[in-house]
């Protein structure tokens, strides 16, 4: 007994630490915002980064501890506190074995979009672990209102979890606030008023530093989400949503999950040292204050716990690394594609080879190596071999490797070995050299390097201690804190630990 009690008083001691459950929590992903932005641009932040700084408690060295750092893979760590090999979300795209078809992270052909076209539907049915909003309803017996917002569908699905009251997305075709009939029938009242009112329409023809939005042409919305005025229309429904949904307002502790989007689609269109990414990161400040004030006026402030993080980082552009004298350049993903399949078929014979590539992931064509009655691992060990022999290819990994190798040289190594997933995980997957990036223009993110990997973390609200802390912790940390903090169990897929050095005592 006496050497239990030592252990007691520090789960006691830890439990009246955490802060006072709040009335809502707020939890804001700025899509693809290194934490150098925070830095870089910290003396003109007037707006809602700025008070995050100084109310907040700032995680400087927040680190996505996973591979690939892509947008549905962070969504999915993000609020369920899982590693890929747990979540099952091991890209935004990936070659579904069982049905032998491209599948994308939320991509379900039982469900259809709600609030336009009908067309195939999204849902969270591939995520294969529960979130901290799932938990929240579970343990309330489903009283909260958990919503997810965002202008891509992974994003807000993601964020949202299984059992989430709503998901909401920007549909660029029709420039309209969209859902999946995973959810529901039919729009709910408020989104609907804000979709009937076109609120992208008065985008159109408008210009932002030196582009203009175009008055017509397909697709019409795309280039709105491409630019600052996709995180103006966020805001918005955003402030829709409070009302409406009267979060905050019934007793309940309540989830508002809000992805901004448009900053990953401007920072993949003009890199992260642009004066467009520059202009996208200013807006994000002054709607940030905005939604605060907002959610001042319907809430209170002081009853809400703000969350602000980031899905991943984003390399430079090369030709901006190579006019500083630094190394890189590009890799196409078609050239990879193409590199393995010539292997391939001048070892083994003609055939199609390669069934996928997408992002670092590559999938080979089983059907084929069965046919040709070859051993799969000795095909996976030539086409990795082969891509090693590539210019400006790092590191390459099979499959057997990921699985069965217990060689470990590096951290690098453990979070690709320790993100994989057995059932949906690529043959081959592999590294680029430093600032090489695969596409043909723009720029890229999805590597374990630390321009990809570092990212904001701030919490802010009552009983929670303002300042810099400088440890290492990993954004899977979130969300075990986040269900401290909530009273509920932690996602049962969750590997973090709980922040609590920031807790007030």
């Amino acid at each position: 007994m006496k050497k239990l009690l030592p252990s007691l008083l520090l789960a006691a001691s830890l439990l009246a630490a955490a802060p006072q459950k709040p009335k809502l929590v707020l939890f804001i992903v700025v899509d693809q915002c290194r934490y150098d932005y925070l830095t870089r641009y910290g003396k003109e932040f007037r707006g809602g980064f700025d008070r995050l700084l100084r109310n907040g408690a700032s995680f400087t060295n927040a680190q996505d501890n996973f591979f690939p750092t892509l947008t549905a893979v962070g969504h999915a760590i993000l609020l369920t506190g899982a590693m890929p090999s747990a979540t099952g979300i091991v890209g935004n795209d990936w070659f579904d074995r069982q049905t032998g078809k491209h599948v994308t992270s939320v991509s379900d052909d039982a469900t259809r979009l709600v609030g336009t076209d009908g067309a195939e539907g999204a849902s969270p049915r591939r995520l294969l672990v529960p979130t901290v909003g799932d938990e929240l309803k579970k343990a309330n017996g489903g009283r909260p209102r958990v919503l997810g917002i965002a202008v891509k569908d992974r994003s807000a699905i993601l964020l949202a979890g299984q059992k989430a009251d709503g998901a909401y997305w920007f549909d660029d075709k029709s420039g309209m606030f969209v859902t999946s009939s995973y959810y529901r029938s039919a729009l709910p009242d408020w989104v609907r008023t804000f979709d009937d009112g076109h609120p992208a329409d008065r985008y159109l023809g408008v210009t932002w530093l030196s582009h203009r939005i175009p008055k017509d042409g397909s697709p019409l919305y795309k280039p709105v989400e491409r630019s600052p005025f996709g995180l103006e229309l966020m805001e918005a429904l955003a402030e829709h949503a409070l009302q409406a949904e009267e979060l905050g307002k019934r007793g309940e502790t309540d989830l508002l999950a809000l992805s901004f989007s448009s900053t990953d689609y401007v920072g993949h269109d003009y890199g992260p040292d642009s004066p467009e990414v520059h202009e996208a990161l200013l807006s994000m400040d002054r709607l940030l204050e905005k939604l605060f004030q907002a959610v001042d006026r319907e809430v209170g402030l002081s009853s809400v716990l703000v969350v602000m993080t980031s899905d991943h980082g984003v390399s430079p552009l090369p030709e901006v690394s190579r006019a500083r004298k630094v190394p890189g350049g590009r890799l196409p993903l078609a050239a990879i594609s193409d590199w393995v399949q010539a292997a391939l078929a001048s070892k083994y014979g003609p055939g199609k080879w390669v069934a996928g590539c997408w992002d670092l992931l590559i999938y080979l064509n089983r059907n084929l190596i069965a046919q040709k009655k070859l051993d799969v691992a000795d095909v996976n060990r030539a086409a990795a071999e082969a891509l090693l022999r590539m210019p400006h290819i790092a590191r390459t990994y099979t499959r057997e490797q990921l699985i069965d190798d217990p060689a470990v040289r590096d951290k690098t190594d453990r979070r690709v070995k320790e993100s994989y997933d057995t059932v949906r995980g690529a043959d081959i997957e592999f590294l680029p050299q430093p600032y090489w990036v695969f596409t043909t223009d723009q720029t890229m993110h999805g590597t374990t390097y630390d321009y990809d990997t570092h990212v904001p973390l701030i919490f802010m609200g009552s009983g929670i201690r303002a300042g810099r802390y400088d440890s290492t912790v990993p954004t899977n940390d979130i969300a075990p804190t986040l269900a401290e903090i909530l009273g509920v169990p932690k996602p049962s897929g969750s590997v973090g630990r709980i922040l609590s050095e920031m807790f007030t005592q």
